[in-house]
Protein backbone atom coordinates (compact mmCIF):
# COMPACT_ATOMS: atom_id res chain seq x y z
CA UNK A 1 0.00 0.00 0.00
CA UNK A 2 2.82 2.34 0.86
CA UNK A 3 4.53 1.59 -2.45
CA UNK A 4 1.31 2.38 -4.34
CA UNK A 5 1.00 5.75 -2.54
CA UNK A 6 4.61 6.54 -3.34
CA UNK A 7 4.09 5.74 -7.02
CA UNK A 8 0.98 7.90 -7.10
CA UNK A 9 2.84 10.79 -5.52
CA UNK A 10 5.67 10.37 -8.03
CA UNK A 11 3.27 10.45 -10.99
CA UNK A 12 1.58 13.56 -9.64
CA UNK A 13 4.92 15.26 -9.14
CA UNK A 14 6.00 14.50 -12.70
CA UNK A 15 2.69 15.82 -14.04
CA UNK A 16 3.15 18.97 -12.00
CA UNK A 17 6.58 19.54 -13.51
CA UNK A 18 5.26 18.96 -17.04
CA UNK A 19 2.35 21.39 -16.79
CA UNK A 20 3.98 23.84 -14.45
CA UNK A 21 1.64 23.44 -11.49
CA UNK A 22 0.09 21.02 -9.00
CA UNK A 23 -2.35 18.32 -10.11
CA UNK A 24 -5.27 17.38 -7.88
CA UNK A 25 -6.29 13.75 -7.84
CA UNK A 26 -9.71 13.24 -9.41
CA UNK A 27 -9.62 16.65 -11.14
CA UNK A 28 -10.51 17.05 -14.82
CA UNK A 29 -7.53 17.86 -17.10
CA UNK A 30 -7.18 21.59 -17.68
CA UNK A 31 -7.68 22.39 -21.41
CA UNK A 32 -4.56 23.71 -23.12
CA UNK A 33 -5.67 27.09 -24.48
CA UNK A 34 -2.50 27.19 -26.56
CA UNK A 35 -3.74 24.30 -28.67
CA UNK A 36 -4.33 25.25 -32.29
CA UNK A 37 -6.74 23.42 -34.60
CA UNK A 38 -5.42 22.00 -37.84
CA UNK A 39 -5.53 23.62 -41.25
CA UNK A 40 -8.14 22.34 -43.66
CA UNK A 41 -8.99 22.63 -47.34
CA UNK A 42 -12.50 23.10 -48.68
CA UNK A 43 -12.87 21.72 -52.21
CA UNK A 44 -15.76 21.63 -54.64
CA UNK A 45 -17.19 24.93 -53.36
CA UNK A 46 -17.35 27.69 -55.96
CA UNK A 47 -16.57 30.55 -53.54
CA UNK A 48 -13.24 32.39 -53.92
CA UNK A 49 -11.36 35.37 -52.42
CA UNK A 50 -13.62 34.28 -49.59
CA UNK A 51 -14.30 35.26 -46.01
CA UNK A 52 -15.82 33.04 -43.30
CA UNK A 53 -18.02 34.21 -40.42
CA UNK A 54 -20.02 32.54 -37.64
CA UNK A 55 -23.46 33.90 -36.86
CA UNK A 56 -25.75 32.32 -34.26
CA UNK A 57 -23.89 29.01 -34.27
CA UNK A 58 -23.72 28.56 -38.06
CA UNK A 59 -20.67 29.09 -40.28
CA UNK A 60 -21.10 31.20 -43.42
CA UNK A 61 -18.64 31.37 -46.30
CA UNK A 62 -18.91 34.30 -48.74
CA UNK A 63 -17.03 34.37 -52.02
CA UNK A 64 -16.86 35.21 -55.72
CA UNK A 65 -18.37 32.62 -58.07
CA UNK A 66 -16.90 31.41 -61.39
CA UNK A 67 -19.07 28.42 -62.28
CA UNK A 68 -21.24 30.23 -64.86
CA UNK A 69 -18.15 30.69 -67.04
CA UNK A 70 -16.55 33.97 -65.89
CA UNK A 71 -13.04 34.54 -67.28
CA UNK A 72 -10.82 37.31 -65.96
CA UNK A 73 -10.26 40.15 -68.46
CA UNK A 74 -12.16 38.43 -71.26
CA UNK A 75 -14.57 40.99 -72.74
CA UNK A 76 -18.31 40.30 -72.35
CA UNK A 77 -17.66 37.37 -70.03
CA UNK A 78 -20.61 36.31 -67.87
CA UNK A 79 -20.28 37.54 -64.30
CA UNK A 80 -21.49 34.89 -61.86
CA UNK A 81 -22.05 37.05 -58.78
CA UNK A 82 -21.33 36.57 -55.09
CA UNK A 83 -22.46 33.48 -53.23
CA UNK A 84 -22.85 32.26 -49.66
CA UNK A 85 -22.78 28.72 -48.28
CA UNK A 86 -23.45 27.46 -44.74
CA UNK A 87 -22.12 24.63 -42.59
CA UNK A 88 -22.42 23.41 -38.99
CA UNK A 89 -18.60 23.41 -38.69
CA UNK A 90 -15.60 24.51 -40.71
CA UNK A 91 -15.17 20.92 -41.86
CA UNK A 92 -18.64 21.00 -43.38
CA UNK A 93 -20.70 19.72 -44.92
CA UNK A 94 -21.11 22.99 -46.84
CA UNK A 95 -24.38 23.78 -48.57
CA UNK A 96 -24.57 24.70 -52.24
CA UNK A 97 -23.87 28.43 -52.67
CA UNK A 98 -26.77 30.81 -53.17
CA UNK A 99 -26.58 34.29 -54.70
CA UNK A 100 -26.51 37.34 -52.44
CA UNK A 101 -28.05 39.50 -55.21
CA UNK A 102 -28.93 39.13 -58.87
CA UNK A 103 -26.01 39.91 -61.25
CA UNK A 104 -28.63 41.30 -63.65
CA UNK A 105 -29.88 43.90 -61.15
CA UNK A 106 -29.00 47.58 -61.41
CA UNK A 107 -25.66 49.06 -60.38
CA UNK A 108 -26.70 52.51 -59.06
CA UNK A 109 -23.13 53.81 -59.41
CA UNK A 110 -22.79 53.24 -63.17
CA UNK A 111 -26.52 53.15 -64.05
CA UNK A 112 -25.89 49.86 -65.78
CA UNK A 113 -26.40 46.35 -64.49
CA UNK A 114 -23.87 44.58 -62.29
CA UNK A 115 -23.45 42.18 -65.20
CA UNK A 116 -22.30 45.14 -67.33
CA UNK A 117 -20.07 46.61 -64.60
CA UNK A 118 -18.39 43.33 -63.70
CA UNK A 119 -18.49 41.40 -66.97
CA UNK A 120 -18.47 43.76 -69.94
CA UNK A 121 -14.70 44.32 -69.85
CA UNK A 122 -13.93 41.17 -67.86
CA UNK A 123 -12.55 43.18 -64.93
CA UNK A 124 -14.88 41.36 -62.57
CA UNK A 125 -16.14 42.21 -59.09
CA UNK A 126 -14.45 40.65 -56.08
CA UNK A 127 -13.92 40.43 -52.32
CA UNK A 128 -17.43 40.04 -50.85
CA UNK A 129 -17.11 40.88 -47.13
CA UNK A 130 -20.06 40.56 -44.77
CA UNK A 131 -20.20 42.64 -41.59
CA UNK A 132 -22.66 42.54 -38.72
CA UNK A 133 -23.28 45.71 -36.73
CA UNK A 134 -23.07 43.99 -33.38
CA UNK A 135 -21.17 45.46 -30.44
CA UNK A 136 -20.19 48.58 -32.40
CA UNK A 137 -21.76 51.52 -34.22
CA UNK A 138 -25.55 51.36 -34.25
CA UNK A 139 -25.28 47.95 -32.56
CA UNK A 140 -28.54 46.76 -34.10
CA UNK A 141 -27.40 43.41 -35.52
CA UNK A 142 -27.90 44.53 -39.13
CA UNK A 143 -25.88 42.90 -41.93
CA UNK A 144 -23.79 44.93 -44.40
CA UNK A 145 -22.10 43.52 -47.51
CA UNK A 146 -19.01 45.19 -49.00
CA UNK A 147 -17.28 44.34 -52.29
CA UNK A 148 -15.18 46.01 -54.98
CA UNK A 149 -15.93 46.68 -58.65
CA UNK A 150 -12.72 47.74 -60.46
CA UNK A 151 -14.52 49.09 -63.52
CA UNK A 152 -16.24 51.78 -61.44
CA UNK A 153 -12.84 53.24 -60.61
CA UNK A 154 -11.75 53.11 -64.25
CA UNK A 155 -14.93 54.98 -65.20
CA UNK A 156 -13.98 57.85 -62.89
CA UNK A 157 -15.35 56.91 -59.46
CA UNK A 158 -13.04 57.88 -56.55
CA UNK A 159 -12.80 54.23 -55.52
CA UNK A 160 -14.10 50.77 -56.42
CA UNK A 161 -15.85 49.91 -53.14
CA UNK A 162 -19.57 49.29 -52.62
CA UNK A 163 -21.82 48.66 -49.61
CA UNK A 164 -25.25 47.03 -49.46
CA UNK A 165 -27.73 46.34 -46.70
CA UNK A 166 -28.89 42.71 -46.39
CA UNK A 167 -32.03 41.06 -45.03
CA UNK A 168 -29.82 38.62 -43.14
CA UNK A 169 -26.57 36.64 -43.41
CA UNK A 170 -27.97 34.75 -46.42
CA UNK A 171 -29.15 37.92 -48.16
CA UNK A 172 -30.73 39.08 -50.32
CA UNK A 173 -28.68 42.27 -50.39
CA UNK A 174 -29.13 45.63 -52.07
CA UNK A 175 -32.20 47.51 -53.30
CA UNK A 176 -33.95 44.35 -54.50
CA UNK A 177 -34.05 43.13 -50.88
CA UNK A 178 -36.69 45.76 -50.09
CA UNK A 179 -37.00 48.25 -47.24
CA UNK A 180 -35.60 48.89 -44.70
CA UNK A 181 -32.55 46.60 -45.01
CA UNK A 182 -32.24 46.65 -48.80
CA UNK A 183 -30.14 49.68 -49.56
CA UNK A 184 -27.06 50.53 -51.64
CA UNK A 185 -24.37 53.13 -50.99
CA UNK A 186 -21.17 54.19 -52.67
CA UNK A 187 -19.14 54.55 -49.44
CA UNK A 188 -17.74 57.94 -48.51
CA UNK A 189 -13.98 57.33 -48.13
CA UNK A 190 -11.11 59.79 -47.97
CA UNK A 191 -8.24 57.44 -47.04
CA UNK A 192 -9.17 54.16 -48.74
CA UNK A 193 -9.52 55.63 -52.21
CA UNK A 194 -8.59 53.55 -55.22
CA UNK A 195 -9.07 50.09 -56.58
CA UNK A 196 -7.65 47.06 -54.87
CA UNK A 197 -8.17 44.08 -52.61
CA UNK A 198 -9.49 44.79 -49.15
CA UNK A 199 -10.53 43.25 -45.87
CA UNK A 200 -11.54 44.34 -42.38
CA UNK A 201 -9.84 44.32 -39.00
CA UNK A 202 -11.73 44.44 -35.71
CA UNK A 203 -10.99 47.02 -33.06
CA UNK A 204 -9.52 45.82 -29.78
CA UNK A 205 -11.33 48.57 -27.86
CA UNK A 206 -14.78 47.91 -26.33
CA UNK A 207 -17.36 49.25 -28.77
CA UNK A 208 -14.66 50.16 -31.28
CA UNK A 209 -15.63 50.08 -34.94
CA UNK A 210 -13.88 47.85 -37.49
CA UNK A 211 -11.46 49.36 -39.97
CA UNK A 212 -11.31 48.88 -43.71
CA UNK A 213 -7.90 47.49 -44.77
CA UNK A 214 -7.36 48.54 -48.37
CA UNK A 215 -4.65 48.49 -51.03
CA UNK A 216 -4.07 51.80 -52.79
CA UNK A 217 -3.58 52.17 -56.56
CA UNK A 218 -0.17 52.56 -58.14
CA UNK A 219 2.25 51.09 -55.61
CA UNK A 220 -0.51 49.03 -53.92
CA UNK A 221 0.30 50.47 -50.49
CA UNK A 222 -1.74 49.32 -47.50
CA UNK A 223 -4.03 51.79 -45.73
CA UNK A 224 -6.63 51.70 -42.94
CA UNK A 225 -9.82 53.70 -42.44
CA UNK A 226 -12.28 53.44 -39.57
CA UNK A 227 -15.89 52.69 -40.53
CA UNK A 228 -18.72 55.07 -39.69
CA UNK A 229 -21.44 54.09 -37.22
CA UNK A 230 -23.53 52.52 -39.99
CA UNK A 231 -20.68 50.43 -41.38
CA UNK A 232 -21.48 51.78 -44.84
CA UNK A 233 -18.65 54.30 -45.22
CA UNK A 234 -15.52 55.65 -43.60
CA UNK A 235 -15.11 58.02 -40.66
CA UNK A 236 -13.53 61.13 -42.24
CA UNK A 237 -9.83 61.46 -41.48
CA UNK A 238 -9.68 58.51 -39.06
CA UNK A 239 -7.11 56.06 -40.33
CA UNK A 240 -3.58 55.73 -41.60
CA UNK A 241 -2.11 55.69 -45.10
CA UNK A 242 0.88 53.65 -46.30
CA UNK A 243 1.00 51.22 -43.38
CA UNK A 244 4.62 50.38 -42.45
CA UNK A 245 5.77 51.76 -45.80
CA UNK A 246 4.56 48.62 -47.57
CA UNK A 247 4.00 48.57 -51.33
CA UNK A 248 3.02 46.14 -54.10
CA UNK A 249 1.02 43.94 -51.73
CA UNK A 250 -2.57 42.67 -51.85
CA UNK A 251 -4.99 40.24 -50.19
CA UNK A 252 -4.93 42.12 -46.83
CA UNK A 253 -6.60 41.15 -43.58
CA UNK A 254 -5.91 41.41 -39.90
CA UNK A 255 -6.83 40.71 -36.30
CA UNK A 256 -6.43 41.97 -32.75
CA UNK A 257 -4.41 39.72 -30.43
CA UNK A 258 -5.77 40.42 -26.92
CA UNK A 259 -3.08 38.42 -25.12
CA UNK A 260 -0.27 40.65 -26.38
CA UNK A 261 -2.48 43.69 -27.10
CA UNK A 262 -1.20 43.81 -30.65
CA UNK A 263 -2.84 44.39 -34.02
CA UNK A 264 -1.58 42.12 -36.78
CA UNK A 265 -1.97 42.53 -40.54
CA UNK A 266 -1.17 39.87 -43.15
CA UNK A 267 -0.94 40.27 -46.92
CA UNK A 268 0.27 38.70 -50.16
CA UNK A 269 3.84 39.89 -50.61
CA UNK A 270 4.07 40.71 -53.54
CA UNK A 271 0.73 41.05 -55.33
CA UNK A 272 -0.08 39.18 -58.55
CA UNK A 273 -3.10 37.71 -60.34
CA UNK A 274 -4.18 34.12 -59.56
CA UNK A 275 -0.69 33.18 -58.34
CA UNK A 276 -0.02 29.72 -56.95
CA UNK A 277 2.59 30.15 -54.23
CA UNK A 278 3.13 33.77 -53.19
CA UNK A 279 4.96 34.74 -49.99
CA UNK A 280 2.90 36.06 -47.08
CA UNK A 281 4.10 38.95 -44.93
CA UNK A 282 2.97 40.72 -41.76
CA UNK A 283 3.00 44.04 -39.92
CA UNK A 284 2.15 44.81 -36.28
CA UNK A 285 1.17 47.73 -34.09
CA UNK A 286 -0.04 48.43 -30.56
CA UNK A 287 -2.43 51.03 -31.98
CA UNK A 288 -4.83 50.60 -34.88
CA UNK A 289 -4.05 53.93 -36.52
CA UNK A 290 -0.40 54.58 -35.69
CA UNK A 291 2.89 52.85 -35.03
CA UNK A 292 2.69 50.13 -37.69
CA UNK A 293 5.96 48.39 -38.51
CA UNK A 294 7.21 45.42 -40.47
CA UNK A 295 10.68 43.92 -39.87
CA UNK A 296 13.38 45.31 -42.08
CA UNK A 297 16.64 43.74 -43.16
CA UNK A 298 20.35 44.54 -43.23
CA UNK A 299 23.23 43.79 -45.58
CA UNK A 300 24.38 44.80 -49.04
CA UNK A 301 21.66 44.01 -51.55
CA UNK A 302 19.48 42.29 -48.95
CA UNK A 303 15.76 42.08 -49.85
CA UNK A 304 13.70 44.49 -47.75
CA UNK A 305 11.08 41.79 -47.16
CA UNK A 306 13.57 39.23 -45.81
CA UNK A 307 12.12 39.16 -42.27
CA UNK A 308 8.56 40.32 -42.76
CA UNK A 309 7.71 37.19 -44.78
CA UNK A 310 6.67 34.35 -42.48
CA UNK A 311 5.91 31.78 -45.16
CA UNK A 312 7.53 31.62 -48.58
CA UNK A 313 4.68 30.15 -50.62
CA UNK A 314 1.46 30.47 -48.57
CA UNK A 315 0.87 26.70 -48.57
CA UNK A 316 1.05 26.73 -52.37
CA UNK A 317 -1.65 29.37 -52.81
CA UNK A 318 -2.22 33.09 -52.31
CA UNK A 319 -3.43 34.78 -49.10
CA UNK A 320 -6.75 36.61 -49.45
CA UNK A 321 -7.75 37.88 -46.01
CA UNK A 322 -8.18 36.90 -42.33
CA UNK A 323 -11.37 35.63 -40.67
CA UNK A 324 -11.72 35.63 -36.87
CA UNK A 325 -13.83 32.65 -35.80
CA UNK A 326 -14.66 31.84 -32.18
CA UNK A 327 -11.93 34.21 -31.07
CA UNK A 328 -9.24 32.66 -33.26
CA UNK A 329 -7.83 34.19 -36.47
CA UNK A 330 -7.72 32.06 -39.62
CA UNK A 331 -5.74 32.88 -42.73
CA UNK A 332 -7.83 32.38 -45.88
CA UNK A 333 -5.78 31.17 -48.86
CA UNK A 334 -6.96 30.56 -52.41
CA UNK A 335 -5.29 27.53 -53.99
CA UNK A 336 -5.33 29.09 -57.45
CA UNK A 337 -5.01 27.07 -60.62
CA UNK A 338 -3.49 29.97 -62.57
CA UNK A 339 -6.33 30.03 -65.11
CA UNK A 340 -8.80 32.77 -66.09
CA UNK A 341 -11.64 30.69 -64.67
CA UNK A 342 -11.02 29.55 -61.08
CA UNK A 343 -14.25 27.66 -60.32
CA UNK A 344 -12.35 24.51 -59.27
CA UNK A 345 -9.77 26.23 -57.02
CA UNK A 346 -9.70 25.07 -53.40
CA UNK A 347 -10.04 27.28 -50.32
CA UNK A 348 -7.42 26.65 -47.63
CA UNK A 349 -7.95 27.78 -44.03
CA UNK A 350 -4.98 27.96 -41.66
CA UNK A 351 -5.21 28.97 -37.97
CA UNK A 352 -2.86 31.77 -36.95
CA UNK A 353 -1.17 32.27 -33.59
CA UNK A 354 0.82 35.39 -32.74
CA UNK A 355 3.90 35.22 -30.53
CA UNK A 356 6.14 38.32 -30.42
CA UNK A 357 9.33 37.94 -32.39
CA UNK A 358 12.61 38.28 -30.50
CA UNK A 359 15.66 40.01 -31.87
CA UNK A 360 16.41 42.62 -34.50
CA UNK A 361 18.08 42.51 -37.93
CA UNK A 362 21.82 42.25 -37.60
CA UNK A 363 21.89 40.74 -34.10
CA UNK A 364 23.36 37.47 -35.41
CA UNK A 365 20.65 35.39 -33.80
CA UNK A 366 18.17 32.89 -35.23
CA UNK A 367 15.08 34.69 -36.53
CA UNK A 368 11.70 33.21 -35.66
CA UNK A 369 8.74 35.11 -37.12
CA UNK A 370 5.83 35.70 -34.71
CA UNK A 371 3.40 33.96 -37.10
CA UNK A 372 3.57 30.70 -38.99
CA UNK A 373 1.45 28.70 -41.38
CA UNK A 374 1.15 25.05 -40.39
CA UNK A 375 -0.10 24.01 -43.81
Amino acid sequence: MGVRKSLTALVLAVCAMLVGGPVARGAEPVPDTRWTPRALTVRGLDLHDAVVARFDGTYFMYGTMYGCGYEWFVARTPWCGFGVATAPSLKGPWSAPRLLFDPGSDDPSTRQTWQDTCGETGQGCFNPRMLRRSGWGRDDGAFVLWFNAPRQYNLGAPHAYNAMGCDGPLGPCGPTAGSPSGWYRKPALDICRGNGDFGFIESGEPGGRPALVCTRPGTAALSLQQLDEWGSGGEPGVGVAKVAGLSHVEGPGGFWDPEHRTYVLTYSDQGCGYCAGTPIGYATSASLYSGWSAPGNVGWGAPVYGRRIFNGNSCGGQPRTVSVLDGRPWQIIDLWLGTRNEAAAGIHLVPLRYRPALGTPGDGQVWRPPLRLDC
